[in-house]
């Protein structure tokens, strides 16, 4: 069975910056659920931490972890054809345009938030609107945590501790987010979104009629292209 005292040797003498660093490491390792909230409970339940900068210090953490797993798919997508890249351009769009109540929503739930990322990031979602989406996300969620540990008590920390070190459970979640994520890259990159989204989002795909309607014009008047 998993020690999480192993995992995440918590040391209260860095006090802040051990919270930064081990939600940083959590949550790095891609679709692997290794928790650090145990840590958030633990300071939580120690006078010595102000409630409100455990959930900022360790969003924060969370963040540049999870920002360098989005720019990782974000370039990444230079490995693409041109074909696919076209494919995507309208998903791109849509994305740019709303996509952060995804990211907000993937980060202030407990869902495996790489699922959304890794395809906001192969969308070419804006980098900072990504950031600020899933650390308002982040804080929202440690604000929880935390403040249901003050008020709850041990019992609830013993209970999280105890179901966070279930190892089948823990390798259930893994093999399930890995295959769920495969399957949502692989339609990312197959899907025609044009087709799809153009029913309900038309505006997404006019750029690329028009782009067509444009070569189409110019093919039947050669002068056109001087």
């Amino acid at each position: 069975m998993v020690d999480l005292a192993d995992l995440f040797p918590f040391d209260e003498q860095l006090g802040y910056l051990s919270i930064l660093l081990i939600s940083f490491v959590g949550s790095l390792i891609v679709f692997i659920p290794v928790p650090y909230f145990p840590v958030i409970l633990a300071a939580a339940l120690n006078e010595k931490f102000d409630p409100h900068l455990i959930a900022i210090v360790s969003a924060v953490g969370t963040v540049i972890a999870k920002t360098i797993i989005f720019f990782v798919s974000y370039y990444g997508r230079k490995m693409l054809s041109q074909k696919t890249k076209k494919r995507m351009l309208p998903l791109q769009r849509l994305v740019s345009k709303y996509g952060w109540p995804g990211a907000f929503v993937a980060a202030a739930t407990p869902i495996p938030d790489d699922i959304v990322y890794i395809p906001l990031g192969l969308a070419r979602y804006s980098p900072w609107k990504f950031a600020l989406s899933t650390f308002a996300g982040k804080v929202a969620m440690n604000e929880a945590i935390v403040w249901s540990t003050i008020f709850l008590g041990r019992p609830l920390v013993d209970d999280v501790v105890s179901s966070t070190q279930d190892d089948t459970t823990l390798a259930i979640i893994a093999v399930a987010s890995i295959a769920v994520m495969g399957v949502i890259i692989y339609y990312s990159l197959k899907i025609d979104w044009g087709k799809l989204i153009g029913k309900w989002f038309p505006w997404a795909v006019k750029e690329d009629e028009e782009e067509e309607g444009e070569k189409e014009e110019t093919k039947g008047n050669p002068e056109k292209k001087d």
